[in-house]
């Protein structure tokens, strides 16, 4: 069984069915990019990974363990961190105050001093402006401080929802950098990314989501180099 493995599930808001018998897996130490247009799916999906949504029909595995019936904060013990679309920092905390919140789970806790400087080794820039409220940051600094309050709960898998979204090249550039970075320090990472060439080649592997199905995957280099992938995402 893989480290992750999605296994035909369903999933609706209300009435409305959002993803449809669907299923994927990754493995540990992957980059995984999950791409596809506006109401795709793929943040329905992340939100019931992190178990924010609950699955109508199907199965959601973790390290073997069933997780598609557990709270989010259990799912949070397990090591799924979610990083949402929006930063969604606590505008009136501190820089450091939102930190130290993503190391509330019993794994992260007594090592956030030393993950405090994971965090300041991967964006400099934080440690300068720890008693900054989270407002006065620009969207790129709270992008950054969202990304490492996800570090700050140790996670084994880190979910990334449009990190890039409604930033400069220069910070677009600095955020995939340190993705990269976060990988290769051994966190398995799954990205839903709107920049889709940035992301294919960060990742390892690729699925592409359309109408909540899982339409295509395969390496990611091969994605990238795609016809259809190129008229329909990349505008060539």
């Amino acid at each position: 069984m893989s480290f992750l493995e999605i296994d035909g599930i369903d999933v609706f808001y209300g009435d409305v069915q959002v993803i449809f018998d669907l299923s994927f897996q990754i493995e540990q130490g992957e980059v995984v990019s999950i791409i596809g247009g506006n109401g795709a799916g793929k943040s329905t999906l992340l939100r019931t990974i992190s178990g924010l949504l609950h699955p109508s029909a199907g199965q959601i595995f973790f390290e073997m363990a069933p997780l598609q019936k557990e709270s989010p904060e259990n799912i949070v013990e397990h090591g799924i961190i979610h990083v949402p679309e929006g930063r969604r920092l606590f505008r009136l905390m501190t820089v450091l105050d939102n930190l130290i919140i993503g190391a509330y789970n019993s794994r992260a806790d007594y090592q956030k001093k030393s993950t405090l400087q994971d965090v300041y080794s991967l964006f400099p820039w934080i440690r300068e402006r720890t008693a900054q409220l989270a407002m006065t940051l620009s969207g790129g600094e709270q992008q950054m401080v969202a990304i490492g309050r996800g570090i700050m709960a140790k996670p084994k898998l880190l979910m990334l929802d449009e990190p890039s979204l409604g930033l400069s090249p220069l910070l677009t550039k600095i955020i995939f950098e340190a993705v990269r970075k976060i990988a290769d320090q051994g966190t398995t990472v799954l990205l839903v990314e709107q920049d889709v060439k940035n992301s294919l080649t960060l990742s390892d592997r690729a699925y592409v989501m359309e109408n909540g199905r899982m339409v295509m995957d395969g390496p990611a280099a091969e994605l990238l180099a795609d016809p259809h992938i190129k008229e329909a995402y990349l505008g060539i």
